[in-house]
């Protein structure tokens, strides 16, 4: 970019139009920030943390490092999914005072899979105001890259650690027609690929977007029976923050499943877990191993 285009879009009028525009005091506002690229804050995020008296971040230093970047020095209040309760006391007692507090994560738009949500039910439980600043977000962003034909979405967030868990809500997640959105960390994206194959059909288109917005973008689609593949060729895939789409069951898929649950509720009323299981596998032709850990699941819940 040139200098002379540069002044030109600083000459713009809606570079300052975020300035004129109110800013309620006494009110807590929930910030988005970037996702990688520095450059993704909106204009008004930006006016708004320089009028803020404080913001509420999730890691102190990252979000002074981000500050700094924008030229801005604010007193940092830390807010982390370990002490929620106790800081929004703090804040509910600025916001009294007449403060304007930001609040913001690591990267993206707080409270989703991030900290924030208990500190907004305090806030709104004390009567005060909380005001929404949109921005980035790393599942609408992957959504919109993705090309799965699907108006309808199912945000997930971050499967469980643990191999049992996580087998267990996949499972729960089978009928699911809407496109189906997952965090995961890059240490177990592995792991979350495998589970995903053995879970659902392996023509799923899936879909994995990882370090979106950054140097190091990648964006990746195949058949859910090539994930794991795709993810061993090659060891950089293995690093970086990823979103995880996966396409929704089919309607025809949807019916299929309820019958199974049907016909295996009826079953254990007059058969073990393991008959019931083995005469629904060969009623509706779903995988027997799967039945019979939905039948556990059913038993558990009577």
């Amino acid at each position: 970019m040139t200098v002379q285009e540069i002044s030109s879009i600083a000459s713009l009028p809606i570079m300052t139009e975020a300035a004129h525009q109110v800013y309620p005091i006494a009110t807590l506002y929930i910030v988005a920030t970037p996702i990688g690229n520095v450059t993704d804050i909106s204009l008004r995020a930006l006016h708004l943390l320089s009028l803020a008296d404080a913001v509420a971040c999730e890691d102190t230093r990252n979000t002074a490092h981000l500050l700094t970047r924008f030229g801005l020095n604010k007193p940092l209040i830390a807010a982390h999914q370990h002490n929620e309760r106790e800081v929004a006391q703090t804040l509910i007692a600025r916001l009294h005072a007449g403060e304007r507090i930001a609040l913001v994560s690591d990267a993206g738009t707080p409270a989703v899979s991030d900290p924030g949500a208990r500190i907004v039910d305090a806030v709104r439980a004390a009567g005060l105001r909380v005001l929404p600043l949109p921005g980035p977000s790393a599942a609408i962003t992957a959504i919109s890259a993705s090309g799965l034909l699907n108006d309808q979405f199912y945000f997930v967030g971050f499967l469980p650690a643990k191999a049992k868990q996580r087998e267990n809500m996949l499972h729960s997640l089978r009928g699911v027609t809407a496109t189906m959105v997952f965090y995961e960390a890059p240490h177990r994206i592995l792991d979350c690929a495998t589970a995903l194959a053995a879970a659902f059909e392996p023509t799923r288109q899936v879909v994995f977007a990882r370090e979106l917005t950054k140097l190091f973008e990648e964006i990746h689609r195949c058949p859910l029976s090539e994930a794991a593949a795709w993810i061993r060729a090659d060891a950089h895939r293995e690093k970086g923050e990823f979103v995880v789409l996966l396409e929704g069951a089919t309607e025809a898929q949807d019916a299929e499943d309820v019958e199974a649950e049907r016909i295996l509720n009826i079953l254990l009323a007059e058969c073990s877990v393991k008959q019931a299981a083995n005469l629904t596998a060969q009623i509706t032709g779903r995988k027997k191993n799967a039945l019979y850990e939905r039948a556990l699941q059913l038993k558990g819940q009577e």
